[in-house]
């Protein structure tokens, strides 16, 4: 036998490996992670969601949540449901393709929006304030325009929602994104190299914060890392800025009231174009700044997102000086420092393409 023909072998056997590490790895993910609440078929997908009713004594309107890239409907719903319970019907759900949620037929941003107010028609949810957090942002944009019969009122926490300079993504999204070859690369090394990079990916999410401890764990964030539910991630972003380049033009007719929560020291999403852009383009959009706070609020300062729910709703809530307490409980927070580079705006000329 010749060496490349050696060579050949190893790499199929190398293929071969990582699959079934993979598959073990799937197998372990879904016994620790099993489905939180029911199933709707909507459309002909089963689509997994926590519905939780109104009590006697709520004072809120219904509120619909929406997350973000490589999260599932835990994300939202572990650090903002003990602060709504008993005030609030809510509805926590995995995207298509996210969590235990079938991809269906939601390739598309607008898909993905008309398939929430399926859901919400399903569970007699009439109109609703929505909650969307980064990449879930732009499928409310989406939301707002579609259904704006179904609005009540958009929260949005560190959202991605505007064209960026250069359009540029993760090489791993591209990659998984394209045919055959992302199949391939989903199938065998996204699963161990996502596990290996998982908890400092992670650390730099909430990064200058601290994320909770067990975080990982108790959100269910590896179940992206299932060969689907990754595709399904990587097809979402690769469209993305595509999508609020046509869509954020149109941000002028939504007429809901509108709440933006971001960090200054945000690394994932630019909240510069982002939040900024989303203040500028949405009539009467109120945006609130907080120091040192990174790409999670809502597990950060949940008093300020459920202060911004109540203020959506239409109560006179003074969200600015809620920023400034919150501010000051996290000033001296530092995690990642000198791991974690700051997400600066990339000049438009000279940003990859």
């Amino acid at each position: 036998m010749n060496l490349i023909g050696a060579a050949f072998l190893f790499l199929i056997a190398l293929l071969f490996a990582l699959a079934g590490v993979t598959r073990v790895g799937v197998w372990s993910i879904e016994r620790r992670s099993p489905p939180a609440g029911a199933f709707a078929e909507i459309n002909g997908m089963r689509i997994h969601y926590v519905h939780i009713p109104a009590s006697a004594g709520a004072d809120l309107p219904p509120v619909v949540f929406i997350h973000g890239a490589s999260a599932n409907l835990k994300d939202q719903m572990l650090p903002l449901k003990p602060s709504l319970e008993g005030r609030a019907e809510m509805l926590f759900l995995d995207r298509p393709g996210f969590g235990w949620s079938e991809r269906g037929d939601n390739e598309t941003l607008a898909a993905q929006a008309d398939t929430i107010a399926a859901l919400m028609d399903r569970l007699g949810i009439e109109k609703a304030v929505i909650v969307a957090h980064s990449f879930g942002g732009a499928i409310t944009t989406a939301f707002a325009r579609q259904h704006p019969e179904k609005t009540l009122g958009l929260v949005f926490v560190s959202p991605a929602t505007h064209p960026w300079p250069g359009g540029a993504t993760a090489w791993y999204y591209k990659l998984t994104a394209m045919p055959v070859i992302g199949w391939l690369f989903s199938e065998t090394l996204a699963y161990p190299a996502g596990m290996l990079r998982i908890g400092d990916a992670t650390a730099c999410v909430f990064s200058p914060n601290n994320p909770p401890a067990d975080y990982i764990g108790n959100a269910s964030i590896p179940l992206v890392l299932r060969p689907s539910a990754f595709r399904a991630n990587a097809r979402d972003v690769a469209q993305l800025y595509d999508y609020v380049r046509v869509a954020s033009p149109t941000y002028r007719e939504i007429k809901a009231p509108t709440v933006i929560i971001s960090g200054d020291r945000d690394k994932v999403v630019y909240a510069t174009v982002h939040s900024v852009g989303l203040e500028r383009d949405i009539p009467g959009a109120e945006l609130i700044w907080v120091h040192n706070l990174g790409h999670k609020p809502d597990w950060i300062a949940p008093d300020l997102v459920v202060g911004a729910i109540e203020k959506a709703a239409g109560a006179p809530v003074d969200l600015q000086a809620m920023a400034k307490t919150v501010a000051g409980r996290i000033a001296d927070d530092e995690q990642g420092a000198g791991k974690c580079p700051e997400l600066k705006v990339p000049d438009a000329e000279l940003a990859p393409g």
